[in-house]
């Protein structure tokens, strides 16, 4: 018989009790590896930062729709987005200034519909010369005709520039998925009820995005660069009805739209 040194009992005692540790009568393993977070996973994130970006873009390029929501910041102002979108174009609400309207893109035709309270803080809403009566009475006539029709914006008005961004997916994706600076990951996280991989540009400072780690790697949340507005993406590859509104809903809006 082999002699067992006194040392080697108690190297063996102390590593059978890390091993196993038996509380009120449940075994606890302490010996087995560290889990892999990415075990059952896309597998994403295991890649760089760079490729993950990559993967995220195609993803979202791979299906035709998608829901997005949450706020916007540009040129100092915070619009609140709630939007559904296709490549045919889009639907959804647009929130600023304490004022709701809905916006419907349908190719290259853009609708606004809102209020009277909406179109009557318009500032030029008399009409097509912009004459105000003294009373205001004007500015009340132009709200009413304007008021829950959709009304086709003109290509060529401002409004037209400005909101025709928030209905198109590519242009609004291409934009929104791409972080700046020095690209990094940043650990493993959950938004509802799914992992994440994150990834970050120059620590957060250029922006931050959770990508799925099920099914596609599809972008998930997006915190925008210089804390200009926080997104969330749902909904992917789920179909919704896009249609161009009745005509006894809809108003061609001859001239220049007031400017909100």
């Amino acid at each position: 018989m082999t002699p067992i040194s006194p040392g080697r009992s108690r190297t063996a005692t102390l590593a059978g009790a890390v091993c196993v540790l038996l509380v009120t009568g449940m075994a606890l393993t302490g010996c087995s590896e560290e889990e892999d977070p990415n075990k059952g996973t896309n597998g994403v994130g295991r890649l760089s930062a760079a490729e993950i970006q990559n993967r995220t873009r195609t993803a979202a390029k791979s299906v035709d729709t998608v829901r997005l929501h949450g706020n916007v910041v540009t040129s100092g102002r915070t619009y609140t987005l709630d939007m559904r979108l296709k490549p045919e174009g889009g639907i959804g609400s647009v929130t600023a200034g304490g004022q709701t309207f809905r916006l419907l893109k349908v190719d290259d035709q853009l609708f606004l519909k809102a209020d009277a309270k909406f179109w009557g803080q318009a500032d030029g809403g008399a009409g097509e010369d912009g004459a105000k009566g003294e009373d205001g009475a004007s500015d009340a006539a132009a709200a009413g005709k304007l008021a829950e029709k959709y009304v086709k914006v003109p290509e060529g008005d401002p409004s037209y520039k400005k909101f025709i961004g928030f209905a198109d997916k590519d242009v609004l994706l291409n934009s929104l998925l791409t972080l700046h600076g020095t690209l990094a990951t940043d650990g493993h996280h959950e938004q509802g009820d799914v992992r994440t991989i994150r990834i970050t540009g120059d620590e957060g400072s250029g922006g931050t995005l959770d990508v799925s780690l099920e099914g596609k790697p599809y972008p998930l949340r997006l915190l925008r660069a210089g804390k200009a507005g926080t997104l969330t993406f749902s909904a992917w590859g789920a179909d919704f009805a896009l249609e161009q509104p009745a005509k006894d809903e809809t108003l061609d809006y001859e001239g220049q739209l007031p400017t909100s």
